[in-house]
């Protein structure tokens, strides 16, 4: 298994959470963004800087994917495409996306996309926080305990 994570938007309170996992479990791990993000240092961390444009990371992703990688993003869209993959897919609040879920989660997001696009103002996101870092911990501990079991 390798993990990717789309650099993108990667919230400083989970890099030393991720680096922690890689350098325990020796994951070997891609970081893509357009942009430089630092995750940290480690022999089992590669940083890929792709051109500027909406789904370039996405698509650079994808691309690498295998089934049964994991990616760590907030992009729905993304782990759409990665749940099609046969991959896994959790978001940066610990929430797991899976073939059960993935499609309740892209028409939620459409949903809210179209009331925006027609003029609606809507609230975002609640602000990220330590209690969010820690549920993604936790989850992401459990997704590694069972992938490391099979």
């Amino acid at each position: 298994m390798k993990m990717f994570i789309d650099g993108d938007a990667f919230p400083n309170l989970l890099k030393p959470i991720v680096l922690r996992a890689i350098e325990k479990q020796k994951i070997d791990t891609l970081v893509v963004a357009n942009k430089k993000i630092n995750i940290g240092k480690s022999n089992h961390i590669e940083y890929i800087i792709v051109d500027l444009g909406a789904d370039e990371a996405d698509d650079k992703i994808v691309e690498m994917l295998s089934e049964n990688d994991l990616v760590i993003t907030a992009d729905i869209p993304l782990a759409n495409r990665t749940i099609d993959k046969n991959a896994h897919a959790i978001d940066h609040r610990g929430a797991m996306y899976t073939k059960d879920n993935i499609k309740q989660y892209l028409a939620i997001r459409n949903l809210m996309q179209d009331i925006r696009d027609s003029g609606e103002i809507t609230k975002g996101p609640a602000a990220f926080n330590q209690k969010d870092a820690q549920q993604f911990a936790n989850s992401l501990n459990s997704f590694l305990q069972k992938y490391n079991k099979n």
